[in-house]
């Protein structure tokens, strides 16, 4: 943005933050000067961000169509304001959120304001559409401009927010001294609460499914579940949860817990309870978390019960862990999954939206030489808060402002949410391991190409696992996009499924079919085309849970039925404590 029209664009908003109801024509004709000034020098903004350009005739277009709407929007504050009032029309509350507060409405320099804002925001928009690039560029310039119009917003500030305004009258201030206490806690905390933190506690009222902790080394705890049945199938189930987030997103209550859930279907269940990695763990590499965690876990569970086969299922980051360690298995030799699940997992990194444009070689090498291995310093830590403001910031209005204007300027304490709290509860990645990752996978995507890629000593070649897969997406997925886990199907080479569930990242995954909500969709035949694009053509839509789909096919790859177990682990694998263990316990 050029200094002319940032200083048009403050001088709009200073002017009808001191206006009133009784001083419309200063805040109009003040509105109305910085929005043709903003016209004139719409076009300088971005013209030549990173040699990127907008073609002249689409700058032209924008130019103009922004001039028409500006001059629209101030007709119409004229009418209202200079009008007979008895005959102007009620104002109408605005489309959007952040401003349907009466407040914004019934004041017109605010109502004016927040329309302007809504105009630049929608231009400014627009023309990051327009620019002409490389896809990456073109993606990094959309994405800087919605952080900005986002930042941006009157409703984020409260000498421009006449709902907070009014609120802070009517409770004569106290609205703005909780504000700033819930400011403070959360300057101590290091990040904004999303949530009432203080209403949950980890094995009181989430991660509480009974069971034990039956092993254990420097890099998870593994979990073994207490039966609800009294027969179990033979083969049991190992769940790997993303090593980025703790694994009770899996189990946050009794209703909606895919950990209870698989129990209660007669499964006998191990869980990989991730260390939090502190100082000490800054070194770990990630053939460290396939060796001595995931490829561990499969041999403890054999080991435990018997079996010479296991039924697996990886989530997100975990389940790319999960076909990592199957794979350095299948070049050893072993096959020791009957099935595997992925659930919205990359393994083909070819294009995963909103993510790669946080990934190229420089930002990659950077991230080398400050916490890699071959780091001036030594090998550091990705700290726990740092990933989450990243996630964070995909989904800024919902995820940082919403809570910046309810919790600061309204002195609104957010209500008790168990999914937003494990949300909050971060986990530190080691260096090496984070580093390995996103140069492998995101920046050079080698994982699928058979033999590429030298993990704990074997050529990886994810083709010669031979266990069924299962592969999960969700339609509304930022984070692993459901066309990127559609991929991964043309990576296996068993026999294969793929479903589709409704919403997003985690909502789409812990879907309970009890709730009776959401849908899925299921292809018509086991056949799966080169495309997701292609398999979604001739998909069904379903309703409900993904969940019995998905409990039926495991099913039928998990053997005969026995006896549960009395005890946890056995002789040489005793319980240690009690579930949900102390890893998961231990903050960022």
């Amino acid at each position: 943005m050029t200094r002319k029209t940032k200083a048009a664009t403050a001088a709009t908003a200073a002017t009808a933050a001191q206006a009133t109801a009784a001083e419309p024509i200063p805040v109009a004709a003040a509105a109305a000067a910085a929005a043709a000034s903003a016209a004139a020098d719409l076009g300088e903004m971005w013209k030549t961000l990173a040699g990127l350009q907008i073609p002249a005739a689409s700058l032209a277009e924008l130019q103009s169509n922004y001039l028409n709407q500006a001059t629209a929007l101030w007709n119409a504050s004229l009418q209202g304001s200079l009008g007979d009032q008895a005959q102007a029309p009620a104002p109408k509350p605005l489309a959007d959120r952040r401003f349907a507060n009466p407040a914004w409405s019934a004041n017109p320099a605010s109502a004016f304001m927040a329309q302007l804002y809504l105009l630049n925001a929608n231009t400014l928009q627009q023309m990051a559409d327009k620019v002409e690039g490389e896809d990456k560029a073109r993606a990094r310039v959309r994405f800087a401009v919605q952080q900005f119009v986002d930042a941006a917003s009157p409703s984020n500030f409260l000498a421009l927010n006449p709902e907070a305004q009014a609120l802070a009258l009517e409770s004569k201030g106290e609205s703005l001294s909780k504000g700033m206490q819930l400011l403070w806690d959360d300057l101590q905390r290091g990040h904004v609460s999303q949530t009432d933190e203080s209403a949950f506690e980890v094995g009181r009222n989430v991660a509480t499914t009974a069971g034990d902790i039956v092993f254990e080394n420097e890099f998870f705890q593994l979990i073994e579940y207490k039966p609800l049945t009294d027969k179990v199938f033979e083969r049991p189930l190992l769940f790997v949860p993303p090593c980025i987030n703790k694994y009770y997103i899996l189990d946050l209550q009794p209703d909606n817990s895919l950990i209870r859930y698989a129990v209660a279907q007669g499964h006998r269940l191990f869980v990989v309870s991730w260390r939090n990695p502190d100082a000490s763990c800054a070194a770990w590499t990630w053939d460290d978390y396939i060796e001595q965690a995931a490829i561990k876990a499969i041999s403890v569970v054999q080991e435990i019960s018997g079996a010479k086969t296991i039924d697996t299922l990886g989530f997100c980051v975990g389940g790319t862990i999960l076909s990592t360690a199957l794979g350095v298995l299948a070049a050893r030799g072993e096959q020791p999954a009957a099935s595997v699940t992925l659930l919205t997992t990359l393994i083909d990194f070819a294009s995963n939206g909103i993510l790669d444009i946080f990934v190229d070689e420089p930002s990659v090498k950077k991230r080398e030489a400050t916490i890699g291995l071959q780091s001036p310093k030594g090998p550091g830590l990705l700290k726990g808060q740092e990933l989450g403001s990243t996630f964070s910031m995909l989904r800024p209005n919902d995820l940082v402002w919403n809570y910046v204007v309810g919790n600061y300027l309204k002195g609104e304490a957010p209500p008790a949410f168990d999914l937003l709290y494990w949300n909050g509860d971060a986990t530190n990645m080691s260096g090496p391991m984070y580093c390995w990752y996103l140069r492998h996978t995101y920046l050079q995507n080698e994982l699928k190409i058979p033999g590429r890629l030298t993990v704990c000593g074997e050529p990886l070649d994810l083709g010669k696992i031979e266990a069924p897969v299962y592969v999960y997406g969700s339609r509304e997925d930022h984070i692993v996009p459901w066309e990127a886990a559609y991929r991964s199907t043309q990576v296996f080479k068993g026999e294969r499924r793929y479903v589709l569930g409704a919403s997003g990242h985690i909502a789409g995954v812990i879907n309970p079919p009890a709730k009776n909500k959401r849908s899925h969709w299921l292809g018509p035949s086991a056949a799966l085309p080169a495309t997701a694009q292609e398999w979604l053509a001739t998909a069904t839509e379903q309703p409900g849970s993904w969940w019995t789909d998905w409990s039926e096919w495991l099913a039928a790859h998990a053997g005969a039925q026995k006896p549960a177990p009395k005890a946890p682990g056995n002789r040489k694998y005793k319980a240690i404590e009690p579930a949900p263990g102390r890893y998961v316990k231990q903050k960022a």
